[in-house]
Order: C-alpha cells, then structure tokens, then sequence
C-alpha cells in the first residue's frame, strides 16, 4: 500500500545520493554467502525499510551460474534491460557476462529486489517493468518471493498495479495469493509515478498514464 510521504522519502534519498553521502553498511560476499562489515558504502535495502538483514541464497547461486560473482547486482540491471525493462536501458560495462538464458525471468526479477543489495531504485523499478508479463508465471513469483523476503517490493508493486493496470499479470494473482509481510517503512520504495508512463495533453487527446509492460 502506498503511504503519505513516499514522494518526500524519494526525493530525500535523492539528495542525499547527490550529495554523495555514505553509511556504514554490509558488503555480501555473494559467492561465498559470508557478510563482510565496512565503512563509506551505500545502506541496502533492508534498513530503508526497517527490516532484518538477509543473505539470499538465491543471489549465491545467481553470482555462479552467471559468472557476476560480485558484480550480481550489475549483472541483474544488465539482464533485465535486455530482456525487455527497456525504459531503463543505459550503457553496461562490456566485461559484465552475457545473459544466462537458462536463468527464468521470475529469478532475475525476484533477485533484483533482494533487500541484501545496495540501495538502488532503478533496480526496483527494472524488476517491475521485467516482471509485468503474461509470461511470468506467478505461482513461482509468489514462492520465490517468499523464499527470498521479498514480499513488501513485490506487494507495493502489485498494489500500484492495481490502480494502473488492474489487469495486469502477474500483479492481479499475487495481491490475492502473496501474504503481506509487514515492515516497518514503505516510504523507501518506489513512489508510484516512477512505475508508470505518463502523458501530458496532445493533439490526440489529454493526458493518460499507462503501467510500464515489459517489452515483448
């Protein structure tokens, strides 16, 4: 559910990113599933939204099976904007591997919205784009979510689609079969209008707002 704030929250963040500050944190070491304490890194996900600390299984067996090794969450944007998140297409360092087609969406997805990586809305934001398909199937988005902790981003998605693009899947089944996991801030995820397209007034009409779809 969206709450009053989320914009305010956003934008702080943001200032906070130009101004280039930096918080003590945890540094996953995704190929050996070991936690590493340091300083002058950026916070992840986990404490924006008051919750607790997870080493993801799935991130270890992602960081193997696509050679990213540390370099994960990198890999995940890349995937994802070739796979059709195209609204956040930019340039990729030409040593990340190549795409493992043997890795589902539903994976690449739910892995770029574990809470153990560094804060980054655009990774949020790929994996909604990524995931809202008639392709995906979303008993397995629904488990893998669960498994990995994920069901506040997936939840506050759902729910923005809701509004949006009612119909959309996988969307519509996960707000009747994902049970919520509270946490205590929400005002950390994306705030709706960077989940959607939106319009102003044309020749061909006024203005309108559409849910970004994966491209197919």
């Amino acid at each position: 559910m969206l709450i009053a704030g989320e914009q305010n929250g956003e934008r702080s963040i943001g200032e906070s990113k130009r101004k280039e500050k930096t918080l003590p944190g945890r540094r996953v070491c995704y190929a050996l599933g070991c936690e590493a304490k340091r300083t002058n890194v950026r916070a992840d996900v986990s404490p924006k939204l008051g919750d607790a600390a997870h080493v993801s299984s799935l991130a270890i067996r992602l960081a193997k099976a696509s050679g990213a090794g540390e370099r994960l969450p990198e890999w995940l944007l890349k995937v994802a904007v070739a796979r059709g998140a195209r609204h956040y297409e930019r340039p990729f360092d030409l040593m990340l591997p190549p795409d493992n087609p043997a890795i589902p969406d539903e994976e690449i997805g739910i892995a770029l919205c574990l809470e153990q990586h560094p804060y980054d809305l655009d990774k949020l934001r790929a994996a909604s784009q990524l995931l809202s398909s008639p392709r995906v199937d979303a008993a397995r988005l629904c488990r893998l979510a669960v498994q990995e902790r994920c069901e506040p981003v997936l939840l506050h998605i759902a729910e923005v689609a809701g509004k949006y693009a009612p119909q959309q899947e996988p969307w519509g089944t996960l707000r009747k079969q994902l049970v919520p996991r509270r946490v205590p801030r929400t005002d950390a995820l994306p705030h709706w209008t960077r989940l959607v397209s939106h319009t102003g007034v044309t020749r061909e009409g006024p203005s309108h707002t559409d849910w970004l779809c994966r491209h197919e």
